[in-house]
């Protein structure tokens, strides 16, 4: 059957992610038809299943960088592919089953590429190899095996390969789901670490003037901090109430935007290893000659949030939007949304829910694109967003 017949018929994706929080695995069963252009998506059920504790604690400490065997880094990779696994099992429950998943698998390291410090070491091949690495662990075969479903995983590694980061993947996606025909939009994912999607109004070579980068830190650095204030009593700040009570400290945002990640041209990615525990304990210090309250440390981490993105918009945007989508979990701190508002007054800052497209669930809705495209034969990255030089097919496909 031809892509485009194919692409007639609506199929059942289930699209799979745990993201740099950590907080579980974000599921959701779509209905898919359409290619590009004409691509429809229906959102049947979404649920977030969280990772058992020692899971979970496992996948933190390995991501800030503990030192880990190959028998225990192959004992979590199967772990989180059973977790995941039964993830897809529990989503289909009372509906029809699904034909492929798409999964996303866990991040546990990431290596943007180019001379980091990392990753140029001659390995005999009469250069230096300045390539990114990423690693996502919860492997698709197995999940394949367990569900009885055909899955694709390891979306990153193709684009990677051939120069790019692999990251942010979901430009693509979000230009053919959320783009308008007159409006210049930035569709800003809140995970653990922020990312944008810029996406001018939907004519001439629109597709060609999408842009796309990592923006910096988000819930991730918040949550760290929530845990590291209650020694672990909370794992976040809901709604973001915590911070708002609080008053930011605006001299430490600027002495902490003054890092070099925010001042580097996109194409561009980051993760835990710069945004992480030790990050937030070198701003525990710098925060001590101001003896912040706890609530005032969290309005100035939030700050910094917002302020980084207002600041990447203003400075690597050809010109800013004419409104801001929210999405990830961070769309829900009210706290946050607020400020970004106030330092972006004359863009309305919404989130997808408002246009549609379910806010909590839209990175998992975009993996589950992302394996329906490849299927098809359809490329999922965006050259303009991960630096890579050519469009190439993402996933690995492993046969149920």
């Amino acid at each position: 059957m031809h892509p485009t017949e194919q692409a007639a018929i609506p199929t059942r994706v289930i699209g799979l992610i745990s993201g740099t929080s950590v907080d579980g695995i974000d599921a959701a069963l779509v209905e898919i038809s359409g290619t590009e252009l004409d691509l429809k998506v229906e959102l049947l059920v979404g649920e977030t299943y969280p990772y058992p504790g020692e899971i979970r604690e496992r996948i933190l400490a390995v991501c800030a960088g503990e030192a880990i065997s190959m028998a225990e880094l192959a004992e979590l990779d199967d772990a989180i592919a059973f977790a995941f696994a039964q993830a897809a099992q529990n989503i289909q429950i009372g509906h029809q089953p699904a034909k492929l998943i798409g999964s996303h698998g866990q991040t546990v390291f990431h290596r943007p590429p180019g001379d980091w410090g990392l990753g140029t070491r001659d390995w005999g091949l009469g250069k230096k190899n300045s390539l990114g690495y990423s690693l996502q662990i919860g492997r698709g075969a197995l999940i394949a095996h367990l569900t009885g479903i055909t899955t694709i995983s390891n979306f990153r590694v193709a684009d990677i390969a051939i120069g790019g980061h692999g990251a942010p993947l979901v430009p693509r996606v979000d230009a053919y789901l959320l783009s308008h025909p007159q409006e210049g939009r930035c569709v800003q994912n809140l995970g653990g670490i922020g990312n944008v999607a810029y996406i001018p109004p939907r004519r001439d070579d629109w597709l060609a003037k999408i842009r796309g980068w990592d923006t910096g830190p988000a819930n991730s650095l918040l949550d760290l901090a929530v845990q590291h204030l209650t020694a672990g009593a909370q794992s976040y700040d809901e709604s973001g109430k915590w911070a708002a009570s609080g008053t930011p400290c605006y001299p430490l945002v600027e002495q902490w935007l003054n890092q070099d990640y925010f001042h580097l041209p996109p194409p561009k990615s980051t993760g835990r290893e710069l945004f992480g525990v030790a990050y937030l304990h070198e701003c525990l210090k710098d925060a001590e000659p101001y003896q912040l309250s706890p609530a005032d440390l969290l309005a100035t981490l939030t700050e910094l949030t917002v302020a980084s993105i207002a600041h990447s918009y203003q400075t690597f945007l050809p010109q800013m939007p004419q409104r801001v989508l929210l999405c990830g979990g961070g769309s829900r701190n009210l706290y946050l949304k607020q400020r970004l508002q106030l330092l972006l007054p004359s863009v309305p800052v919404l989130t997808t829910d408002e246009v549609g497209l379910n806010a909590d669930f839209k990175e998992a809705i975009a993996f589950a694109v992302l394996a329906y495209w490849r299927q098809l034969g359809i490329p999922g990255n965006l050259p303009a967003a991960t630096g890579a030089p050519c469009e190439v097919l993402l996933g690995e496909i492993h046969q149920k």
